[in-house]
């Protein structure tokens, strides 16, 4: 039993940094005042971002696997770290064809990354306050 108990602590401490990181970046976003900076900061936090989502997914797969059931919570946790991972993926695409040239676009990447970390903020959030009801 002590082996469960780690492993949902380890879940849940990992959740929490992988809010930490989407919080981080959202606050890089809104205080960036360029965009090649804002882009190299988050060039490099988008590893770290997808290392931390698939040690949640990576715990939250031995805790369910452990506990020996499927409910709609563990379905509701997949489809949103699937999620997650693609929503992410697509702001990268569009942040690393943006060329310093376009103005344009850099101004159209901050509102649409704002929105993009918005968006995952409050999925992992709503997902967290419904595993704790259901």
């Amino acid at each position: 039993m002590e082996l469960m108990s780690d492993a949902i602590s380890t879940h849940i401490y990992t959740i929490f940094i992988f809010l930490a990181i989407m919080i981080f970046n959202f606050y890089s976003v809104v205080s960036a005042k360029e965009f090649m900076q804002l882009a190299k900061r988050l060039k490099f936090m988008t590893p770290v971002y997808h290392l931390t989502n698939a040690i949640v997914i990576y715990t939250g797969t031995i805790v369910a696997f452990y506990a020996r059931e499927f409910s709609f919570t563990i379905m509701l946790m997949v489809i949103a770290s699937i999620f997650l991972l693609v929503i992410e993926i697509k702001r990268y695409k569009k942040m690393r064809v943006i060329k310093t040239t376009d103005l344009d676009l850099q101004k159209d990447f901050f509102v649409f990354a704002k929105k993009i970390y918005l968006i995952e903020i409050s999925v992992l959030v709503t997902v967290y306050i419904l595993s704790k009801v259901f």
